[in-house]
């Protein structure tokens, strides 16, 4: 069956049977009698498309063949932007994922960071500006996310723009997406007034920062690795790694995508995990890229006994 599924699969990023189901339930449905040219291409297709450029980082007009034409594949993409489809089905699977992992759906506490990236030419001059401290010349996406480095609120601003000023968009996103979010930490960039901005959402904004710069210091709530891991989940799609897009809202929903497809992988996993594979990795301490190699050469190891 899964040999099956996969020659169905054109290219990696296509969606498997088990991550479709998950996403399906969240797109419009066919309406009986609507106005308009009837749906020619099946969703799950167009789906594929957009994961396939976002994934590969191609322009829309280099879309492989076995899609549908370029410009019905941006209608949807651009449709699903605006009337926010895009945004639902990433709130509903963050949700159901949080769900999976015990956690309430709804976050109370959030992290917030930054990061600069460049801009290619079809960007406008007009929504770019020089991030001096990064020397990058292109955008800075302002997110949010909560302790597991799900996406909550995304904002996307000229690099030009100071970390505590994105800030304050993002906060107010943040608010309107999470009522429940009461705790923000963030790094010495952010402290100043905004932390009265904070306060006026009701929001207690909790700045780490070290004592002591010159020297390694366990800093508490490990804030920049839950962060800084989301902005790596990002950077995956290639699409994502520099800013292509006319419009800042394309690049949102580029982002919005790269975490729908992180996420539909999650809950497509299967739910039976052994207790001693949990225990391993609880009791390895080793990251997981050395968890796996660890396993590897357990099973082979396990193999060469045999």
């Amino acid at each position: 069956m899964r040999q099956a599924e996969e020659q169905a699969r054109l290219y990696p990023s296509d969606l498997t049977d088990a991550q479709w189901q998950v996403i399906a339930p969240h797109l419009p449905p066919e309406v009986p009698g609507r106005r308009g040219r009837p749906r020619t291409w099946p969703l799950r297709v167009i789906t594929d498309a957009i994961l396939y450029l976002d994934r590969a980082g191609c322009a829309w007009r280099y879309l492989p063949s076995d899609y549908p034409p370029w410009r019905t594949v941006y209608g949807y993409f651009a449709a699903w932007r605006d009337d926010g489809t895009l945004a639902a089905l990433h709130d509903a699977l963050r949700a159901q994922v949080r769900a999976a992992a015990g956690r309430g759906a709804g976050p109370t506490a959030a992290i917030i960071d930054s990061q600069s990236v460049r801009a290619a030419d079809t960007v406008p001059r007009a929504g770019r500006g020089w991030d001096n401290a990064k020397k990058v010349n292109g955008r800075k996406r302002h997110i949010a996310v909560d302790a597991m480095g799900l996406l909550l609120a995304v904002v996307i601003t000229a690099a030009s723009v100071q970390d505590r000023d994105g800030a304050r968009p993002l906060l107010w996103n943040l608010h309107r997406a999470s009522r429940r979010v009461r705790l923000v930490w963030a790094d010495a960039v952010y402290a100043g007034k905004l932390a009265a901005w904070a306060a006026s959402l009701k929001m207690s904004l909790q700045i780490i920062a070290r004592r002591n710069p010159h020297a390694f210091e366990v800093l508490p709530r490990r804030w920049a690795v839950v962060v800084e891991r989301t902005f790596a989940w990002i950077s995956k799609h290639r699409r994502t790694v520099r800013d292509y897009e006319r419009l800042p809202a394309s690049h949102e929903a580029m982002i919005l995508w790269a975490m729908v497809a992180l996420m539909a992988s999650r809950l497509a996993q299967p739910a039976h995990l052994s207790n001693t594979h949990l225990a391993c990795r609880l009791t390895s301490g080793l990251p997981d890229q050395g968890f796996c190699r660890f396993v590897r050469v357990s099973r082979c190891a396990s193999a060469a006994s045999a």
